[in-house]
């Protein structure tokens, strides 16, 4: 069992429950919130299906007012290398390289990848622009053999996963 005592919460790693022994703010609960993604993503775990990934988003990628692009850089048996915010953009848009995001997976010798970027607007629904970006970067990553298994968009609580919409 591992203890938070400086925020107040008991962890139970096993079942995943956790208690409070005092009254919490609500920045306590992002502070465990956050301790938990960290804790979720670390170097070594494995990650079974990509919509794993997807309930951790929305924590992260909370209270960013302009667009963030992120990259869970996964081995050939889907551990997680690295969990990084690769690019930072505007309100409504962020410029992705693919180069950068080759040269990145190339640095940390990934098999596979998963993106995802935030809407600050609050909406999941993915734009063409992230269609168009999403193929691009599938194409670069394909020719150095590192696999993208999904693309999510972060709209408030809500996820959208490219690849059930079939866009990968």
């Amino acid at each position: 069992m591992s203890s938070y005592s400086r925020i107040g919460f008991v962890a139970s790693e096993g079942r995943g429950l956790y208690e409070t022994h005092r009254p919490v703010s609500s920045e306590d609960i992002v502070a465990m919130a956050n301790r938990l993604i960290r804790i979720k993503f670390a170097r070594g775990k494995a990650i079974t299906k990509p919509t794993d990934a997807a309930v951790y988003l929305p924590a992260q990628m909370a209270g960013f007012e302009h667009e963030t692009f992120w990259a869970l850089f996964l081995d050939n048996q889907h551990r997680i290398l690295a969990f990084e915010k690769l690019f930072t953009g505007t309100l409504a848009s962020a410029s992705v390289y693919p180069r950068e995001v080759v040269k990145r997976s190339l640095q940390l010798n990934a098999a596979a990848i998963i993106f995802a970027h935030n809407h600050p607007s609050g909406t999941a629904i993915p734009s063409q622009s992230d269609k168009d970006i999403t193929h691009k970067l599938k194409e670069a990553l394909a020719l150095i053999e590192v696999n993208v298994l999904d693309h999510f968009i972060v709209g408030g609580d809500d996820v959208t996963s490219l690849a059930e919409l079939g866009v990968i």
